[in-house]
């Protein structure tokens, strides 16, 4: 019976929490909704259950909904520690997400919110978070077409959005360690505080975070990316010391190829896939946009088309290493916003066709090939892998590891079985992640079931 359970925001912010768990030898899987998770199979094997609301673009109402429901699916699975994961960057209605997740639970319960996830050089100082050097307002992130973040002191942030009272533990006080924390988390509930924020900008910091909480033997909901979740777990026996999950093969003698769904348009994807396109055995097919923004019949040929295109280098004696499907990264990019009001669509529904675009093209590709041809499947942005994975009819993945923070390794269950998969979201990453992206499903193709 699963004894940890998490609500995610969104798949990927799922898979990233999920993955540190993994690599600590508990039995993890990620479900894109409760229903899908109360309806497993395989969920009296799991030791932790991770559940993705879909609701970080949502309006707070029906945030508050969907977390609150989760939530509860968690509970009836038999769930004893909660976790309420949030995106590294505090995009979404953070404040009203928490309050969903404490009001299912005893009076008792408090919010521990440590937003550092050091391994991806994000941190939290003075209330304050910093993303790789950068305050978050100035990043690219904070200028999200769905999801902007325009306040910098995340303890201010949450006070907008929460019906608690929300305090602070500064960097001084976790910097002289487990008993001053343990001492200052408790002053600062005592005067009424049920959210309780607090700084960390190293692994430590988060492991005396977490120890001090365990100390305390208070029922704590983890807020967090998922550090200070495994961390937690860790220091509640739950879980093992983590370690990395790769396996002894290199899959380099398979005659089988990845396919890559690019639905990211970052500067950071567009250069990643430069480099990868480098080896003469990568060839890249372009996915015109406006077609699938289109819909209809435009979509349909554009859909038609690539797969046709695609399908011809399954013809061939010898399979290329890698096939990229991308929608933005040739041509002129496209402003999606103006997409959207061009047609009159609500925000997001231009993206949201791209995207499903690609899901149809993969879909499509396993249907005629299948799968014992294909090593793996490699997605860039969290809507293009939660799209793939519906147009496969995928609602569960099994995670299994990372091959950098935030670039996660797992299995389909169900449709497709055991294909591996891997997500990034695009901001993620050196010029030379998908290099290695490619080689890691290669060797998860020789990963004993």
């Amino acid at each position: 019976m699963p004894l940890i359970g998490a609500v995610a925001d969104d798949l990927t912010g799922a898979t990233t929490t999920g993955v540190l768990l993994a690599r600590s030898k508990a039995r993890t899987a990620v479900f894109f909704n409760e229903a899908a998770a109360e309806n497993a199979d395989n969920a009296e094997q799991l030791d932790a259950i991770l559940v993705s609301s879909n609701s970080r673009s949502l309006p707070a109402n029906e945030a508050y909904e969907k977390v609150k429901s989760a939530t509860q699916a968690l509970q009836r699975m038999g769930v004893k520690y909660f976790s309420k994961r949030i995106d590294t960057t505090l995009r979404g209605g953070v404040g009203v997400e928490i309050d969903a997740m404490m009001d299912c639970m005893e009076d008792d319960v408090v919010a521990i919110v440590v937003p550092a996830m050091p391994q991806s050089r994000r941190i939290l100082v003075g209330g304050f978070s910093v993303i790789d050097g950068v305050a978050l307002i100035r990043t690219p992130v904070a200028q999200d077409v769905r999801t902007p973040v325009s306040e910098n002191y995340i303890p201010r942030l949450l006070e907008s959005q929460t019906r608690r009272k929300v305090g602070l533990v500064t960097l001084d006080t976790v910097l002289q360690g487990v008993d001053r924390i343990k001492q200052k988390l408790s002053n600062t509930r005592a005067k009424g505080n049920e959210i309780i924020v607090v700084d960390a900008i190293t692994l430590e910091d988060v492991e005396a975070i977490a120890q001090a909480c365990v100390n305390l033997e208070w029922n704590v909901v983890a807020v967090d990316p998922g550090a200070f979740t495994s961390k937690l777990a860790y220091f509640r026996n739950l879980i093992q010391k983590e370690e990395t999950n790769v396996p002894g093969g290199t899959g380099e003698d398979l005659n089988k190829t990845v396919l890559i769904a690019a639905g990211s348009a970052t500067p950071v994807t567009k250069r990643q896939m430069e480099v990868l396109c480098e080896d003469p055995r990568v060839v890249r097919v372009s996915v015109e946009p406006v077609p699938l923004v289109d819909g209809g019949e435009s979509a349909k040929a554009e859909v038609e088309r690539t797969v046709e295109q695609v399908l011809k280098y399954f013809n061939n004696e010898k399979l290329p290493r890698a096939i990229l499907m991308e929608t933005a990264l040739h041509g002129e990019l496209l402003n999606l916003s103006a997409e959207d009001a061009k047609r009159h669509y609500a925000d997001g529904m231009s993206a949201d066709r791209i995207n499903a675009g690609l899901g149809m093209i993969i879909s499509r590709i396993l249907e005629t090939v299948g799968q014992e041809k294909i090593t793996g499947l490699y997605t860039t942005g969290g809507d293009t892998m939660v799209n793939v994975c519906y147009q496969l009819g995928v609602e569960c993945i099994e995670v299994l590891d990372y091959v950098i923070a935030q670039t996660d390794v797992g299995r389909l269950v169900g449709n497709y079985a055991g294909l591996p998969i891997i997500g990034k979201g695009g901001l993620t990453g050196t010029e030379h992640t998908a290099v290695e992206v490619v080689e890691r499903l290669f060797k998860e193709a020789t990963r004993q079931l």
